[in-house]
């Protein structure tokens, strides 16, 4: 049980940054494993980490995000393109790694639908597999990204400690929500039995530059950006928090180096950062000066109405404080797919 914030042989250490008002953790020295690390949100993190730390990015390049990364020949990254339930080579990815951010999964809506079972495969087996590659390793953290999917169609001011809701048990859209939370308590059981420091998030609608594969913002962006219809699904009364990229890093950041945050789950969003769909498409039009119409379509399956975080316990733990408003982050994103067309 003694490896809970004591690094591993070899890790690397944390040192203060006082250059802004706040003291600011910041982890070096440490062999990483990112496993999903070509995606949006770990090409993002790898951004972050690459300078001061040795980084393994493992992942399958179902969604590579990292194609669009200036630095893939860095002399601090390696690149290991392997399946989540490949165990065999995932160990020999683990090998001298002392932190563990396991991203790697099935996500986008679309995918819940077209196939399941792998969806439920992937996202359970595959944390399982990850764990039991680390599980007699002095691990430093192991941090495990949840999903906000597990609290259900509506939710306000979702609390970490609260009740979860995963909606019909025979609507495919729900396979993500209940392997992510199976996920989730799994990584939590190593913890509680094998004292695997263990830390997990829920993020709750993420958007930025660099987004591949499915998400709402970066489908409106293209289609204003070519004059396209912006199409909605559903009445577009439905309700998100959206959070920036940087301040969703920021929060993984801080769950990685404060010793307070293992054993503990934290949302990570941005709740001033709340709009309906229809106003979003509405702002992104505005922004891009767009003469994109419009168009309403029927969603599949079931929709999420009501999606919005409390960050309370995050805010209180791990002093996390996001900074990027709803339009600057749409400023930034909307100018980095003008830049790039894929």
């Amino acid at each position: 049980m003694g490896r809970t914030g004591e690094p591993g042989q070899g890790a690397g250490t944390f040192t203060s940054n006082d250059a802004t008002n706040e003291r600011r953790e910041m982890i070096h020295g440490h062999r990483i494993l990112i496993t999903g690390g070509a995606g949006f949100i770990g090409t993002a993190i790898l951004k972050r980490l690459l300078p001061r730390n040795k980084v393994v990015v493992y992942d399958n390049l179902r969604r590579d995000a990292l194609q669009f990364f200036p630095h893939r020949n860095h002399r601090n990254l390696e690149m290991i393109q392997g399946d989540i339930l490949d165990r065999e080579e995932l160990r020999r990815a683990v090998d001298g790694v002392d932190t563990v951010i396991h991203l790697a999964a099935i996500a986008g809506v679309s995918s819940y639908y077209r196939m399941p079972r792998r969806t439920m495969e992937v996202n359970l087996i595959g944390t399982y597999n990850v764990l039991e590659s680390v599980r007699e390793m002095k691990i430093y953290r192991f941090l495990d990204f949840s999903t906000s999917e597990i609290y259900g169609p509506h939710i306000f001011r979702a609390a970490e400690d609260g009740g979860t809701h995963q909606g019909n048990i025979k609507d495919p859209r729900w396979t993500y929500a209940i392997s992510k939370l199976a996920a989730e308590r799994f990584s939590w059981c190593y913890q509680h039995e094998l004292g695997l420091p263990v830390v997990s998030v829920r993020p709750f609608n993420i958007f930025g530059p660099g987004q591949v594969g499915e998400g709402a913002i970066q489908i409106f962006i293209r289609q204003a950006l070519t004059n396209k219809p912006i199409t909605i699904t559903g009445d577009g009364v439905q309700i998100r928090a959206w959070c920036y990229i940087t301040d969703m890093v920021d929060a993984v950041l801080r769950a990685l180096e404060r010793p307070e945050a293992v054993g503990e789950t934290f949302n990570i969003g941005n709740p001033e950062n709340t709009v309906t769909m229809v106003g979003l498409a509405k702002t992104i039009r505005r922004l891009t000066k767009s003469k994109s119409r419009l168009r309403f379509s029927p969603h599949q399956g079931v929709d999420v109405d009501l999606r919005v975080p409390s960050i309370k316990k995050a805010q209180r733990l791990l002093n996390f404080k996001p900074k990027v408003d709803m339009e600057d982050g749409l400023v930034k994103t909307i100018k980095w797919y003008k830049e790039h067309s894929f």
